[in-house]
């Protein structure tokens, strides 16, 4: 049963003023411009140094690690980062040690050429997929831990606001990566996206500044319940020693998590959540994969795709979030749910329009505002659902439990779309046609569970 009430608009949108709000939007910041590095940027200087869609579309592969972050979620439910933890928090502390590795893998991509080495630029790249998802773990935790758990109004607000914030450090950060790269193309440098790279560095030492205003909980409540599922696996293993305790702290860190989702919510149903959960984006996951290919070969500069895909749609993805979480508030995440996923198939269409119509920058900016508006409704919904169903015992490790398993239907499956538009001799309308089908077999798995989820 849902938790949601009925109030005036006035009053609906000012959740939004919390100031807890604040602190989510740095943090979706934080975690959204990471995938400018790997998505956008790492695809058109590929696409710019000669590579083909199919080569493109495997390199994409890398995202995969998101699919698969759940596997080590546990670990940084548990383990604490030395000095960092105990000078700025154990959640903080992973993320800042999560930048640093990401600011290093772009100082090395700065001083490799992927006509040459191209196993080395997606190895660096795969260090930077590895360490953005583990960054997430942490992001998604800290997020949902803002808000206090009986406060379903606030955590779907919440949701919106990260959203906002992850859009922001992607299109946002998508204009800095275009425009940057390029200026020093046109100044005449070879190695634009090389030098683009460094100037994002920067915006990740920012973050880090900014990380260091976000309030941490002390949360000595979830290392107490933790302690106890330890020492109940350990009293059942009949023995006190350090072998028992090793089993017992493995055994509670990997297993409580899991065992906690399937008993509040049944197996079948819980089974039905995570199809659900697998089968949603995937749909947008090969249209984005390729847009920005697309894009290029239907004629549009780095500038133009600065302008309308990045600028213009974090606009328009800023103002569509904020009103699908008002929606979502209002009239549930469940029927939000169905709302934005009819959205999102939708507006995949126009794509199909603008590829079989030709270059045409007035149907560009109506493609991206619609697609961008769909996303922003479908994401909201998407991240409200999934956060009202942890257990706060286990909120880096479920809620990381279920994004991956979104995220490996997105990263999996899409990997394979470059390969799709060659299989259909480049025909990109037909291609935006079967994702706009896409997304109605998760839609028909929600409608078979829909009455009997229980969130938080």
């Amino acid at each position: 049963m849902e938790i949601y009430k009925k109030q005036s608009l006035s009053e609906t949108f000012a959740v939004y003023f919390d100031k807890r709000m604040i602190r989510i939007l740095l943090l979706g910041i934080i975690s959204g411009f990471p995938w400018v590095l790997i998505g956008s940027s790492l695809s058109l200087w590929l696409k710019e140094d000669g590579l083909s869609r199919s080569t493109i579309g495997w390199a994409g592969l890398i995202f995969a690690v998101y699919a698969f972050n759940y596997l080590w979620a546990p670990l940084i439910d548990r383990i604490r980062i030395p000095w960092l933890t105990n000078k700025i928090g154990h959640r903080r502390g992973w993320i800042v040690t999560m930048q640093f590795i990401i600011l290093v893998s772009l100082i090395c991509w700065n001083v490799v050429d992927p006509t040459t080495n191209l196993a080395l630029v997606i190895t660096v790249g795969l260090i930077i997929a590895v360490a953005s998802a583990t960054q997430d773990i942490t992001v998604d935790a800290l997020r949902i831990e803002q808000i206090g758990q009986n406060e379903g109004k606030s955590m779907q607000a919440g949701a919106a606001v990260a959203v906002v914030g992850w859009w922001t450090g992607y299109k946002l950060g998508g204009v800095i990566a275009l425009n940057s790269a390029e200026y020093f193309q046109q100044m005449g440098f070879e190695n634009y996206w090389q030098i683009t790279f460094l100037v994002l560095g920067i915006v990740i030492i920012a973050c880090n500044i900014g990380l260091m205003f976000v309030h941490e909980p002390q949360q000595t409540e979830r290392q107490e319940s933790q302690k106890r599922t330890d020492q109940m696996i350990q009293e059942k293993l009949g023995a006190s020693n350090i072998a028992t305790k090793t089993v017992a702290w493995v055994s509670g860190t990997i297993g409580g998590p899991i065992i906690s989702f399937f008993k509040k919510n049944g197996f079948k149903i819980a089974l039905g959540i995570l199809g659900f959960v697998f089968l949603f984006k995937i749909g947008e996951a090969f249209l984005g994969r390729m847009s920005i290919i697309f894009y290029k070969e239907i004629g549009f500069s780095k500038g133009d795709i600065a302008l309308y895909s990045k600028g213009l749609g974090w606009i328009t993805t800023v103002v569509f979030t904020l009103l699908g979480g008002l929606f979502a508030i209002r009239s549930g995440v469940i029927k939000a749910m169905f709302i934005s996923g009819i959205l999102m198939a939708s507006t995949n269409l126009l794509f199909s329009v603008l590829a079989w119509s030709g270059k045409s920058e007035w149907l560009f900016a109506v493609a991206v505002i619609f697609d961008d508006m769909a996303a922003a409704f479908a994401t909201v919904a998407f991240v409200a659902f999934i956060s009202l169903l942890v257990d706060r015992t286990y909120t880096a490790t479920q809620y990381a439990l279920l994004a991956s398993i979104g995220t490996a239907g997105r990263t999996t499956l899409a990997a394979s779309s470059g390969a799709m538009v060659d299989w259909l001799n480049g025909d990109w309308g037909i291609f935006f046609v079967i994702t706009a089908v896409m997304v109605i077999p998760s839609l028909i798995c929600l409608w078979t569970i829909r009455n009997k989820i229980k969130f938080q």
